[in-house]
């Protein structure tokens, strides 16, 4: 039997296009969803940082390689597969990941 989960869908899989990022608000949450190779990364919206949001403008969260997440405040890359910072002045910490799950082509929050 799968996960319980609750029913606040963030989006549709079809809202992120491979290689993209999107940004998404709910219940007064900000998060990040990223679509690379299929899959389907979501994180906080919220540098480890300081606590700022990441985006430098709406949906645009990755470097100009898309192949990290890029903070636009002070620059700051992060792993999109694990949220792990590699370069910038928070360096080893992370992104805070968010669970979640899919149904019917939706992501919901677990």
């Amino acid at each position: 039997m799968s996960k319980a989960f609750n029913k606040i869908a963030l989006c549709h899989l079809n809202d992120i296009p491979e290689g993209t990022s999107l940004g998404i608000e709910r219940e007064n949450d900000a998060y990040v969803a990223v679509k690379k190779r299929g899959q389907i990364y979501l994180y906080r919206n919220s540098c480890p940082h300081i606590g700022i949001r990441l985006e430098w403008q709406p949906d645009q969260f990755l470097d100009a390689d898309k192949t990290l997440i890029q903070c636009a405040n002070h620059g700051a890359l992060f792993r999109i597969d694990n949220g792990l910072c590699v370069a910038g002045p928070c360096i080893g910490d992370r992104l805070e990941i968010v669970e979640f799950n899919i149904s019917e082509e939706r992501i919901y929050l677990l």
